[in-house]
């Protein structure tokens, strides 16, 4: 024992406890001098940043989003307007459990899968926190009152009050007008997102797609005090969001009304322009469908009717329905004939119900031919040729004229391209031509697609837009206008597209077209007793002078010897009915197309229909027409 106390060394165990406090105290002060090192670093090199993080912690910015504009036909009728809509609407943070509160919602209101899909994805997409989220959109007063009543049962759900997009016109304007329906997935990667904060829609189809972004406005903001579990506390500052401007557009409601009214229940389309200014009067295509079940979102089951049903109420025929034009093509080839000096007005051919081309077997018969009777309309001159539709005629003028001159031609008048200004939709058809056959076919171009193309046949397809935009130009003798909507927004010419201006050929190329269509309607050459093929359904007690052409177009091929017998065809092969018009002769202020699908001849049935819609315009409705200056009555 007394030996293990002389070994033990106090000195050097005070010596070893010194010199580790000193070391604890260098590594204590070195950190604290980091510490402050660090702090200072924050202070005087990182402030501007720290305070940005701090403030932006503090503060959020919630978006308010602008009211859309309205949209008005030329008399200041509603259109499209926003009325108020509510909305069930959901704060998670403030659910313990999200799909408990649902099944427990469920038992006081209807909650179909599409919607809870849709707030499931619009959860995920969320961009912060108490950000509420739709349940429900659009809610009945008889929904309203169920949630008020059992509000306490569900913390974080309440019911929000917002202005959606409503087309009172439902069916009527749905394809003129165009819709706006949700931004969806796809939407979102192409939109600039700061423009659509605080929105939940986009314009889809025609004018409220074309004029988006006038309609849309500018989004305002709040800049908002939020605490540290991100509740709202109060309003910094505001910005007022710019609302959406209003668009007037050329629609007449009215006559889109007569013109649904003349149509009726039959599959069809009408579009009626202002020669003067190139305005759309009235854009129909039937059936129809109420575009506001596709604003708030449509359920499966009335979406796969839409899309499904035979009738194809979802397409716009007068945009994007493509047909043959048959007959109402012959006044455009007669211009291109006198225009290229290859016939005069006087100039006849004799029609013996058939034309047939050298070294060809084949026969291309009249419209009057049967198997007992060739039919034929004797001698025929251009006039002749338009008002009693002589098919023989225009064979052999096709034929003369030849495919380049046709197809070139043609295009002259907005065939074969899209010629509207601000409808996106359109199509542009089909002009064929040498080239295109030979890149779409892979073939010549034969003689026999010439003789078909005369009378607006073979490959040759236009759409009603395109056949009332012509009937435009006939009426302005050849001074183009490009057709649009729009009726107070600047408009200018589009690439690749007609330019305004005029197709200027001398009177001499008019007057026996423009006289020639008049016959069509009104009585013909009493020298003959013919009368023109649209004069008996139409023309009788007309009290205004119209210029028209009817087109009757095959939609199953009729075997070389065969008879056309619509009591042996399906309904929907049989023959599509055209009729394009204007009217008055001398001082044109409507031109219009009707279309009848599968409706029969041109003259029976489609001409009813445009005398309908040009009485309401010129009569009923009145636009100034003075009857005697119009040259009311037969001739």
């Amino acid at each position: 024992m007394a030996e293990a106390l002389a070994l033990k060394d106090h000195r050097q165990e005070s010596q070893i406890y010194v010199d580790r406090s000193a070391f604890g105290a260098v590594v204590v002060a070195l950190l604290f001098l980091l510490l402050i090192a660090r702090v200072g670093y924050l202070q005087v090199f990182e402030f501007a940043d720290s305070v940005a993080r701090s403030e932006n912690n503090r503060i959020q910015v919630v978006a308010r989003s602008p009211v859309r504009g309205r949209i008005f036909d030329t008399q200041g009728e509603l259109l499209a307007q926003n009325r108020p809509s509510r909305d069930l609407v959901l704060i998670p943070e403030q659910v313990v459990d999200v799909d408990l509160s649902l099944e427990g919602l469920r038992q006081i209101v209807e909650i179909s899968e599409e919607s809870e899909a849709y707030f499931r994805r619009l959860l995920k997409r969320r961009a912060r926190a108490f950000e509420p989220v739709p349940v429900l959109l659009n809610l009945s007063d008889e929904a309203v009152a169920r949630f008020e009543a059992n509000r306490s049962r569900f913390p974080g759900f309440s019911v929000e009050a917002k202005l959606v997009r409503y087309y009172p016109k439902g069916e009527l304007m749905a394809h003129a007008v165009g819709s706006v329906r949700r931004i969806n997935d796809q939407d979102s990667k192409s939109l600039d997102a700061s423009r659509y904060l605080g929105t939940d829609h986009i314009g889809k189809l025609g004018v409220e797609r074309f004029y988006e972004s006038s309609l849309l406005g500018e989004v305002g903001y709040d800049r908002v005090e939020v605490n540290a579990r991100g509740r709202q506390m109060r309003i910094v500052e505001s910005e007022k969001p710019s609302n959406g401007l209003d668009l007037t557009l050329h629609l007449h409601a009215g006559l889109q009304a007569a013109a649904a009214r003349a149509l009726g229940d039959r599959r069809g389309s009408v579009v009626a322009i202002e020669p003067e200014s190139g305005g759309i009067l009235a854009l129909l295509s039937q059936p129809s469908y109420d575009p506001n079940l596709f604003v708030q979102g449509i359920s499966y089951r009335d979406y796969d009717a839409l899309r499904e049903s035979e009738d194809a109420p979802l397409f716009n025929r007068a945009l994007q329905g493509q047909y043959q034009p048959g007959s109402t093509l012959k006044p455009f080839i007669g211009l291109i004939g006198l225009g290229a000096n290859v016939i005069n007005a006087t100039d006849a051919i004799d029609d013996q119900g058939w034309y047939q081309l050298p070294d060809n077997e084949r026969l291309y018969r009249d419209w009057n031919w049967t198997k007992t009777d060739a039919g034929g309309h004797g001698r025929v001159n251009l006039e002749k040729a338009i008002y009693r539709s002589c098919n023989v005629y225009f064979y052999d003028l096709a034929v003369r004229l030849g495919i380049d001159r046709l197809s070139t031609g043609l295009q002259q008048f907005g065939l074969g391209q899209v010629t509207v200004f601000d409808l996106p939709e359109a199509n542009e058809g089909l002009l064929p031509s040498r080239a295109w056959k030979r890149q779409a076919r892979k073939l010549p171009w034969y003689p026999g697609d010439t003789v078909n193309l005369g009378i607006g046949h073979g490959d040759m397809l236009v759409t009603p837009l395109q056949m009332a935009a012509g009937a435009a130009m006939l009426a302005n003798r050849g001074r183009w206008v490009m057709p649009r909507m729009a009726k107070n927004r600047t408009i200018e010419t589009l690439p690749g597209l007609l330019p305004s201006g005029d197709r200027r050929l001398p009177d001499r190329v008019w007057d026996p077209i423009i006289g020639a269509m008049e016959k069509v309607v009104h009585r013909g050459n009493q020298q003959f007793g013919e009368n023109g093929t649209a004069w008996s359904y139409i023309g009788r007690d007309i009290p205004y002078r119209m210029a028209g052409k009817s087109g009757t177009a095959q939609v199953v091929e009729i075997r070389q010897g065969e008879v056309y017998d619509e009591e042996l065809i399906d309904e929907r092969q049989r023959k599509h009915a055209w009729f394009i018009a204007f009217a008055p002769v001398d001082a044109p202020k409507i031109a219009l197309a009707v279309l009848i699908e599968n409706g029969g001849g041109g003259s029976e049935f489609a001409a009813p229909v445009a005398r309908e819609i040009l009485d309401y315009y010129l009569l009923e409705r009145g636009v100034g027409v003075d009857l005697k200056l119009a040259g009311g009555g037969a001739r």
